[in-house]
């Protein structure tokens, strides 16, 4: 078990990067349970998981049905376009490189089913 160590502490760096990233954003959630649950979907999102939805989200979290996924999405009030310009100046501040450019292209992913 040489290597747990080196691996634990990735993952503990990880999460210690992400708790930062996430506390950014936070406040953005006015109400208690739709901070958890924020925090629970972004981990789903960047979870290994092979199908990304309600569901699949939600029982990650530990729920049984996807309606708390669903709420957040749905019914809970919070500024999107706040949470976004909030994870960009982080990107930008943590991330970013002047010269550097990003490229996301979800066509590269064989999509599931029909």
């Amino acid at each position: 078990m040489a290597g747990a160590p080196v691996v634990d502490d990735r993952v503990a760096r990880w999460r210690a990067g992400f708790d930062d990233m996430f506390s950014l954003v936070a406040g953005r959630f006015a109400q208690a349970d739709s901070r958890r649950r924020a925090r629970m979907y972004l981990l789903g999102l960047l979870s290994g998981a092979e199908r990304k939805n309600s569901w699949t989200l939600a029982e990650q979290a530990g729920d049984l049905t996807p309606n708390g996924m669903q709420r957040l999405l749905g019914y809970y009030r919070w500024d999107a376009d706040a949470v976004r310009d909030d994870l960009r100046a982080y990107v930008l501040d943590n991330l970013g490189d002047p010269s550097g450019v990003v490229v996301a292209d979800e066509t590269g992913f064989l999509k599931k089913g029909g």
